[in-house]
């Protein structure tokens, strides 16, 4: 059976996981797991009460057998990016939904998950058809699906401040551009004023020169 650790509430840091086989979990460099867990130890009971009696004409040994298994070899992870579900006995089953994709979550339990602690979490995704992502019979499942909720908060917040500090540098560089160009301008309008213009007076006084001149001859 897994540590009795996996079975209570969410927790974060790589503890969680140390019991669990998590070789078909693939994470981009920046992303960390924040939980992850397989179906709760007591989902299994409901096949143990059809499959023990049962067993005493050998029909109940598979259904036990299937469920042991089942539970054994089914994975639910929650990182700081997305879901991943990994489910199959021979073969893996492996679904990913990214929480820029998730329009809504919600749980559910049975009477008798509910009374033994374990339920459903289910995850819809915008233009999706019904329920797309589906974490069954884990623990407590209204603390997984608080913990979804706030990494798609976390999530959002984090977008929106990168858009902001892009927003920033875009106003930086709008800024020293009209540095720019008020610098260029200026220099062109100081190289005018340096420029020798003639004025009335100053042809006057050249015509004046000129008589003169003419007058001595």
């Amino acid at each position: 059976m897994s540590s009795p650790s996996l079975q209570e509430e969410p927790k974060t840091g790589n503890g969680v996981t140390a019991d669990l086989d998590l070789d078909w979990l693939s994470l981009e460099d920046d992303e960390e797991i924040r939980w992850a867990s397989t179906p709760h130890r007591y989902s299994v009971v409901p096949a143990l009460l059809v499959g023990v009696p049962l067993s005493l004409v050998l029909v109940g040994i598979p259904i036990v057998a299937a469920s042991y298994l089942q539970y054994k070899n089914t994975n639910y992870v929650v990182t700081n990016k997305g879901l991943y579900s990994k489910r199959g006995i021979l073969s893996r089953d492996v679904k990913q939904i990214g929480f820029e994709k998730v329009q809504n979550i919600s749980y559910s339990q049975s009477a008798i998950g509910s009374s033994l602690g374990y339920g459903s979490v289910e995850v819809s995704t915008a233009g999706g058809s019904g329920v797309e992502l589906r974490f069954r019979s884990i623990p407590d499942p209204a603390s997984v699906q608080e913990l979804i909720a706030r990494e798609i908060d976390a999530g959002k917040r984090d977008s929106a401040d990168g858009d902001g500090d892009a927003d920033d540098v875009l106003a930086e560089i709008l800024v020293e551009l009209r540095a720019i160009r008020s610098a260029v301008t200026d220099d062109g309008a100081g190289g005018d004023a340096e420029t020798p213009t003639a004025t009335g007076e100053d042809v006057g006084a050249e015509r004046t020169a000129s008589e003169t001149a003419r007058e001595d001859r």
